[in-house]
């Protein structure tokens, strides 16, 4: 265990922070009864994903949604990047195994219901984390992250088939953007038919997949943003539900993907529905563009506004 360091003035304020008190007679510090919680046992997500040392994407996002949302979260790093408002400069990625194990200790201790998956980098990457997730029982939320909205691979080329039986196989829930749509689908997605037929092709090439959720958002021009909802049903039926809400004129879409992503994950850990998680992620997205517009931070797509979220 790491030594704790703390300054002396620091430490009084701290105690007196959490109303601790000194037995006199043996002279140990006791936390007031009042102060401990009956046991309520609850489940958590543990995110997958890099990290963005501007707090807009990655890690940094999904942790700030799952606790605006109320839902406690955990984090295992797989790539550190240099980046900032202005795009992905570069990245280097953790050292496999130890990706690995930071997502075996999580399990091994903690009550994980929920995993999502963002960004993963390489083909070992992929690889220890199907290893590490082997058994894992509950929901895993990919949301495929494949390219920087500027351009940059975050994913290599030679990982794609490996990303595709570890990651992708295992998945219970898919979140891409057009474009990542088309990518994994191998397919043209030109207008909405043809962005349901893609999403049906996942759902039939992925069978641990129960849903695929179609974000819009990428699609140009229109005023109207509609995102999709494909809930594999009994059998081979399909059921989309899909959510028409107006574009929000913004330069603040930093980390919307990580953050939508990890907004449904929280909302499912919540109410164990699909449709409501999605039809509720879509409202929080829509909300957190609307109260993050009016603010400035950086020189290029800024970040969302978490801590304004109700």
């Amino acid at each position: 265990m790491l030594p704790v360091m703390m300054r002396a003035g620091n430490l009084t304020s701290h105690i007196s922070r959490f109303a601790l008190r000194r037995d006199k007679s043996t002279q140990k510090i006791m936390l007031p009864t009042a102060a401990i919680p009956a046991v309520n046992q609850q489940t958590m997500v543990l995110s997958i994903a890099g990290s963005d040392p501007s707090g807009g994407a990655g890690i940094q996002a999904d942790l700030k949604t799952f606790c605006v949302i109320g839902v406690y979260g955990g984090a295992a790093i797989t790539c550190l990047t240099s980046q900032n408002t202005q795009g992905v400069f570069s990245y280097l990625p953790v050292e496999p195994l130890f990706v690995q194990e930071q997502i075996v200790r999580v399990l091994q201790d903690l009550p994980v219901s929920h995993v999502k998956i963002g960004m993963v980098g390489t083909a070992a990457i992929a690889q220890h984390i199907g290893r590490a997730l082997q058994g894992f029982a509950g929901e895993i939320v990919c949301d495929p992250v494949l390219t920087a909205t500027a351009g940059l691979p975050l994913l290599q080329d030679e990982a794609f088939s490996v990303y595709r039986e570890e990651i992708l196989g295992r998945a219970t829930v898919l979140t891409p953007n057009l474009q990542e749509l088309a990518t994994l689908a191998d397919r043209n997605c030109n207008g909405t038919d043809e962005e349901l037929a893609a999403g049906r092709l996942l759902l039939e090439r992925f069978p641990r997949l129960r849903c695929v959720i179609i974000k819009g958002g990428h699609r140009p021009g229109d005023a109207l943003v509609t995102d999709s909802l494909l809930v594999r049903r009994t059998g081979s039926e399909v059921e989309i539900v899909s959510q028409e809400h107006p574009r929000i004129a913004t330069v603040n879409t930093h980390g919307t993907g990580c953050t939508f992503a990890s907004a449904f994950t929280a909302y499912h850990l919540l109410n164990n529905d699909y449709v409501a998680a999605f039809r509720k992620a879509v409202f929080f997205m829509d909300a957190l563009l609307t109260r993050s517009a009016p603010f400035r931070l950086g020189n290029g797509a800024g970040p969302l506004s978490h801590h304004l979220a109700d």
